[in-house]
């Protein structure tokens, strides 16, 4: 995945462009202002799209991420615009889970991530993916087995 992660923020303040399918190049990161703090940022995503890639149909959910940083950050509008280029590309809802925290790993190598998906029922079922990472020989790392042994569909 290539990242603009020290060319500065493109996306913020300039007309939006919107990518017409699954684009990771658009995140951006800026840098943790309180990189000695254990601090917790969370993102509620309301409108995230995506579609069945047997179907074709469209899949809707509320993505939530949630993270506690290092050195970068996501920055928000970026997050937005890799969020919607989901809404042409075909993964199951699992997948898409798993690749936005892989993708936002790769981006700001965070202490610890999470991602939930939560998807509005088609045929009747509710699917509730939940990943999650802990930075591996840290503190974090067990952080992560202990949330992941600990959680609960909501």
């Amino acid at each position: 995945m290539e990242t603009r992660k020290d060319e500065g923020l493109q996306a913020l303040g300039r007309k939006t462009q919107y990518s017409t399918d699954y684009d990771p190049s658009v995140l951006e990161t800026f840098q943790n202002k309180h990189v000695g703090n254990d601090y917790w940022v969370q993102f509620n995503c309301p409108e995230f799209t995506s579609l069945c890639p047997i179907t074709g149909q469209p899949d809707f959910a509320e993505i939530r991420i949630m993270y506690l940083p290092d050195q970068r950050m996501v920055e928000s509008k970026s997050l937005k615009l890799y969020l919607f280029s989901f809404r042409n590309h075909g993964d199951f809802h699992e997948d898409c889970v798993n690749t936005i925290m892989k993708d936002l790993i790769c981006l700001m190598d965070p202490k610890y991530i999470e991602v939930t998906g939560i998807f509005t029922p088609r045929g009747g079922i509710s699917i509730y993916p939940y990943a999650n990472y802990g930075r591996p020989g840290t503190r974090y790392e067990l952080l992560a087995q202990n949330r992941l042994e600990q959680h609960q569909a909501l």
